[in-house]
């Protein structure tokens, strides 16, 4: 199975799926909510970068941040920060860019939601196997269906990756030259859409046959092999959770955090 799991045996990983789930959905919530720039940014800091040294991944987690988050931050600071349409107070200019305190502003606003929404699921997602999440999920009472929806959709990424790096190794093992300038490698990377979209076709339609043989989504429900511990503590912890991202919603509807 292709996935960004890592293994390691921390609290973090013993934690129960939905436990770790319910945490996810409430911190993205809570940013989104709150229109403080620096309150997603202190979430960051205080608990994803925190859960993720615990886990033992801040390792990978760094190494997902320099690819995935930090080209999009960049790019997002230059046109906002520089070209923001409503700019009052302008900090330096130089011809049409105007470097504005507004623009800053709404910079830092969206980075920090995207950085505390991008890094919390990563984090989730390497800490978190698919199929131990997928049993989780449906001893919780979850439909199957759905739950290997949510399953299937923290895989396609890797899947996506490994099936992209068989198929250059393959193009480039009958001669294809996939090495050099940008303009040489954007041209190399033509020929892989085909064989790539086909394939996960090809995977769709054989997961579906491999999932019908298993009876998968047969009533009465299939019994399953691997039991995910929930203990009590985790299921109060859950209803906290989703408690306080109610809470802070109500007030900032209310008004009282603005």
């Amino acid at each position: 199975m292709t996935t960004l799991y890592l293994e390691r045996t921390s609290a973090v990983h013993r934690l129960n799926p939905v436990t770790k789930l319910v945490a996810l959905l409430a911190i993205i919530a809570i940013v989104f909510a709150v229109p403080q720039w620096w309150v997603p940014l202190a979430i960051v800091v205080l608990v994803v970068v925190p859960a993720a040294a615990l886990a033992r991944v801040g390792g990978r987690l760094f190494r997902l941040f320099l690819i995935l988050l930090l080209p999009l931050l960049v790019v997002l600071f230059i046109v906002q920060g520089f070209f923001f349409p409503d700019a009052t107070t302008v900090l330096w200019q130089w011809g049409p860019a105007r470097l504005s305190v507004e623009g800053l502003v709404f910079s830092l606003t969206i980075g920090s939601r995207l950085s505390a929404l991008v890094l919390g699921a990563l984090v989730f997602v390497l800490t978190t196997h698919p199929a131990r999440l997928m049993t989780a999920l449906t001893q919780a009472g979850m439909s199957p269906k759905i739950a290997y929806v949510i399953s299937a959709s923290l895989q396609i990424i890797p899947a996506f990756q490994e099936r992209a790096r068989s198929i250059l190794l393959a193009q480039q093992a009958r001669g294809l030259e996939i090495v050099g300038g940008p303009i040489r490698r954007a041209r190399a990377l033509l020929p892989l859409i085909g064989p790539l979209v086909l394939g996960m076709i090809t995977d769709v339609d054989e997961r579906s046959t491999a999932m019908e043989a298993r009876a998968f989504g047969a009533t009465p429900r299939p019994t399953s092999l691997t039991v995910v511990d929930d203990p009590i503590a985790e299921r109060i912890g859950r209803w906290l959770l989703a408690a306080t991202a109610a809470a802070v919603i109500v007030l900032v509807v209310l008004g009282v955090i603005a």
